[in-house]
């Protein structure tokens, strides 16, 4: 059977090999056996159920949570040749019978519909006429009360088994669940002694970052400057947040579409469509949005405030990058944002153990926030896994080239400020003050009688709340709960305060990225475009960019080259490779290439052979060949620091590195007396205790060759 799945894998969907997990679930549902999945999200879960679906004698039901979901992933099916449809309270009666009489034909293999439709006997009724094999729960976690998108609905699945005449195998898919949901989905489903995979949640393409104490609006603005053309989603709290960014992007000329629960169903549904034709490439946010939406060229996800836990915030974040590519995944951090979830916790939940377990859940993103450890283990380790390397080379922790900037002396003047204001105004205010303000309100409470008046008056009010946001967020001061919070000095000023301590900014540089020519790729963007209007489906369910990427490196001319390309089964070779081809044809001949066609054909031979080996791995077989790493990271074309942390990753795992090679004699002892005072947390504080010339991998190769010593 599993030969057969790979058949299939290959004919409809294009792909030589399946991703990490995906074969052992499909085994497990080809076996009979209740199956239970999480992978995270872009690890390709509908893959799952939708072979087994072709395979198993009578129809698939996936029960799946969204309108939009349903359509994407039909129109996605029906391009590459699957029969598959969806029930919804988007069509009529009249069709729901039409399509529950295909299926009762054997026309439909796979059939979605929404748990809400479950509510209705009338409806379960007519689909107990149905040869079920193969039942598909996907975003599984809304069974849970503990889940972070608990629905009612998902509580009637169990009953509707219990009811058919004949009970099919159950699956159960997710991307994120704590062990208390783990366990609350396999009983509530009655899932029936389940094979449980846990494919991992690691998505190595994404980099993660947090700002804290940035201003949100400039740092949004300055990002979409060097990203303009991308696609992406920025996320924020409330609905007037959404509206305020917004503005200012259209404002700016963005492409930029807006999202929240207050809008009408019509006009979401426009903007969505819009979103996923391309024809706008920026949506602004609540979490209203984005639940089940496929769209796979995401490139970044802002968090303009933080979510409510960790398992929405990486299932939001996880929206970037589904197909593979690098994509960035940023959390703008201010503490005025924890009362703002808090505040909405108290207003929509009200059972006080559930609060409690919220609260709980928010404190975690809080943490994730402030952690000076590696930002991809710390999500890894929440999920419950373990064994993970402590760098992982692609979060803002483990890349972090930033500058310090020394702000003790503003921060003593704000600090001084906000005493003698005797902590009782917030921060607009002490700006004022600081500012040398004329505002009546600063005169009239005799604020410009203070010494602290005027004493900033280089700065502009907006810079000086800007370095009080940076204070608020690394703990110096603190904010009361109110509707208009007061700003309070916290005991880590007062060290500041007596010149005892010095505090830093931490000016992150702007992430450079590799130069490639898209002239081609823009061409078959714009062909793809062009084919989306045509049959009004989205555009990535023509292709994929990581599939339009491939075939403008490797620049394919026939069919059998075409077919080597990932994401190109036989369906889409059919409908779409003619055009394709000869655009790229043209192409070839307008810049005078000769036909790369067999060359070619060993390259992505050779590209899929070497992406089954580890990166690090590919690093270390360069090293052993007596490359030096500056010409294994130029050769490469990665960052020189991820590098050097292949190296120590290598090192660590027991393969021929020689660490001395990367240690100065000289400085050996003296960088093992560092680390025994300061201890091996953090690299910073070691760094700033050595001589300028000593590096951080001379600090990590010490801390790996002597971490199993007692030093």
């Amino acid at each position: 059977m599993l030969e057969n799945a790979r058949k299939i894998l290959k004919r409809y969907y294009g792909y030589d090999s399946f991703r990490k997990g995906q074969e052992k679930i499909i085994d497990s549902i080809l076996k009979g056996k209740d199956t239970f999945a999480i992978m995270p999200t872009g690890a390709g879960k509908s893959i799952c159920y939708q072979i087994p679906s072709l395979l198993l004698e009578g129809l698939t039901l996936v029960i799946s949570p969204l309108i939009s979901l349903m359509k994407d992933q039909v129109d996605g099916l029906r391009s590459i040749g699957m029969p598959a449809t969806f029930i919804n309270s988007s069509i009529e009666f009249r069709e729901v019978r039409d399509r529950i009489n295909k299926a009762i034909n054997g026309e439909i293999k796979l059939l979605y519909i929404a748990p809400e439709r479950l509510e209705s006997e009338g409806f379960t009724q007519l689909l107990e006429a149905l040869n079920i094999s193969l039942i598909a729960v996907d975003e599984a976690h809304c069974v849970s009360e503990w889940g972070h998108d608990f629905r009612t609905s998902y509580r009637c699945i169990a009953s509707f088994i219990h009811k058919l005449p004949n009970r099919p195998i159950v699956s159960a898919f997710t991307a994120t669940a704590t062990e208390e949901v783990k366990k609350d989905i396999i009983e509530l489903l009655y899932l029936k002694a389940p094979n449980v995979y846990v494919t991992g949640f690691d998505r190595e393409n994404l980099y993660f970052s947090v700002e804290r104490g940035v201003n949100k609006k400039d740092y949004i603005l300055n990002y979409l400057k060097n990203n303009r053309e991308e696609v992406g989603i920025i996320y924020a709290a409330t609905r007037k947040e959404v509206e305020s960014i917004y503005d200012i992007l259209k404002k700016q000329g963005y492409k930029a579409g807006k999202y929240h629960a207050g809008m009408s169903n019509q006009d979401r549904k426009h903007i969505q469509d819009q979103f996923i034709y391309d024809d706008i490439n920026i949506i602004v946010a609540t979490n209203a949005f984005g639940m089940g939406i496929d769209k796979s060229n995401v490139r970044y996800v802002i968090h303009n405030n933080i979510p409510k836990s960790m398992e929405a915030y990486y299932q939001e974040a996880g929206r970037a990058g589904r197909d593979g590519e690098p994509s960035e995944c940023i959390l703008l951090y201010a503490p005025q944002d924890i009362m703002l979830q808090k505040y909405m916790i108290e207003q929509s939940i009200v059972s006080e153990i559930r609060q409690r377990n919220e609260y709980k859940k928010l404190q975690a993103v809080v943490d994730y926030c402030h952690t000076s450890k590696c930002l991809r283990k710390y999500i890894l380790e929440y999920f419950g896994e373990t064994d993970i390397t402590d760098e992982c080379s692609n979060c803002s922790t483990c890349s972090d080239d930033s500058d310090l900037t020394d702000i003790t002396i503003e921060a003593q003047k704000i600090f001084s400020c906000i005493y003698r204001m005797k902590e009782r105004f917030g921060a607009t205010l002490v700006a004022k003050v600081l500012r040398g303000s004329q505002n009546k309100r600063v005169r009239e409470l005799n604020l410009n009688n203070l010494s602290t008046y005027g004493i900033m008056k280089e700065y502009t009010e907006k810079e000086i709340k800007d370095i009080i946001n940076v204070l608020i967020a690394e703990g110096y001061i603190g904010l009361t709960q109110d509707q208009y919070p007061v700003v309070k000095l916290k005991n880590k000023a007062i060290p500041v305060l007596k010149g005892r301590e010095r505090v830093f900014q931490r000016i992150h540089k702007k992430r450079e990225k590799a130069v490639q020519d898209n002239s081609l790729f823009e061409i078959l963007r714009s062909l793809r475009k062009d084919i989306s209007n045509r049959e009004n489906v989205p555009p990535y369910i023509v292709f994929s960019d990581s599939t339009l990427r491939e075939m403008s490196k490797y620049c394919p001319e026939d069919y059998e080259s075409m077919l080597k390309i990932r994401g190109v089964g036989e369906a889409k070779l059919k409908k779409y490779g003619d055009e394709f081809l000869h655009v790229i044809s043209e192409y070839v001949k307008k810049h005078g290439m000769q036909s790369k066609t067999m060359v070619d054909s060993m390259m992505i031979k050779e590209k899929k052979r070497e992406e089954r080996i580890p990166s690090h791995i590919i690093t270390f077989n360069m090293y052993r060949e007596g490359k030096s790493l500056k010409e294994i990271a130029e050769e490469r074309k990665i960052k020189q620091i991820t590098v050097n942390n292949h190296i120590i990753r290598c090192a660590q795992e027991g393969l021929g590195v020689d660490l001395d090679e990367f240690i100065p004699l000289e400085y050996e002892t003296l960088i093992l007396d560092a680390i025994k005072r300061i201890g091996t947390e953090r690299l910073k504080p070691i760094k700033e205790e050595l001589p300028s010339e000593i590096d951080y991998l001379a600090i990590k190769a010490v801390i790996c060759k002597y971490q199993n010593k007692d030093v």
